[in-house]
């Protein structure tokens, strides 16, 4: 990709088509380079969402919704637990997502879908959790909206994503880690400089957590709350759907 090919340079249509060929560029790597670049801490982000959801996610025949799942790591989380259905807009990464659902023998299923128009009923989902996809999308309070509309009264959302680093010093080495360092390993063992140049970027341009809590409340979340993760690196917000 080259640097005019940047998603953040446009908007709608255009930014959604090339957000779905950057990842389907890096999709052979994305795992790797996900555990590599955090130190595998990502992993543990993913076991603590799944955590803030467990007394929803093991209600009788509870059904959980993992939307921009990508490979499946955080649907298969949650298929330890309840049955899950995984939804991405990228091929490769469904492609490379099956794969592992087959290997692991659970409940999960994995399907093609836009964030933004998900092919499902409303309130069909207990639990329904987002990992690192919301910036990615054109529309992030349509977004919200979109899962806000497939949530069971009762049930709860999870929204796992970078965030603004809380501690100062370590804030100002974070960020120049991110901007500098991160592009050019992720560059380099993806074979795409743009993907990880785009990721702090995007980032950047994303609410921070006070602001992403307060968007949540005005699509209608009760109950909404956020934790900072690695000391802001990533942010869970959680909200629930009254009923």
């Amino acid at each position: 990709m080259t640097k005019a090919q940047n998603p953040l340079d446009v908007s709608g249509a255009e930014r959604a088509r090339r957000v779905q060929q950057m990842f389907s560029e890096i999709a052979p790597r994305y795992d790797l380079l996900n555990h590599v670049l955090s130190l595998n801490i990502d992993k543990r982000w993913r076991k603590f969402t799944v955590r803030k959801l467990h007394d929803v996610l093991v209600r009788p025949n509870a059904v959980a919704l993992d939307i921009c799942c990508g490979t499946g790591d955080l649907s298969l989380e949650l298929g330890r637990v309840t049955r899950t259905v995984g939804v991405d807009f990228c091929h490769p990464m469904l492609v490379h997502g099956l794969e592992k659902v087959k290997r692991s023998g659970l409940p999960v299923t994995l399907c093609a879908g836009d964030a933004l128009r998900l092919p499902f009923a409303d309130a069909e989902f207990d639990a329904i959790t987002i990992a690192f996809g919301l910036r990615n999308v054109t529309d992030v309070k349509r977004g919200l909206g979109e899962i806000y509309r497939l949530l069971k009264p009762g049930g709860r959302a999870a929204v796992l994503e970078f965030s603004q680093p809380v501690i100062p010093g370590f804030r100002q080495a974070f960020n120049w880690y991110f901007n500098h360092v991160l592009p050019r390993i992720g560059g380099w063992i993806s074979g795409s400089s743009m993907a990880y140049t785009y990721l702090p970027s995007s980032v950047q341009s994303f609410p921070n957590q006070k602001a992403l809590a307060e968007m949540m409340r005005s699509i209608g979340f009760a109950k909404v709350k956020y934790y900072n993760l690695s000391g802001g690196i990533a942010a869970l917000h959680v909200g629930e759907k009254q009923g």
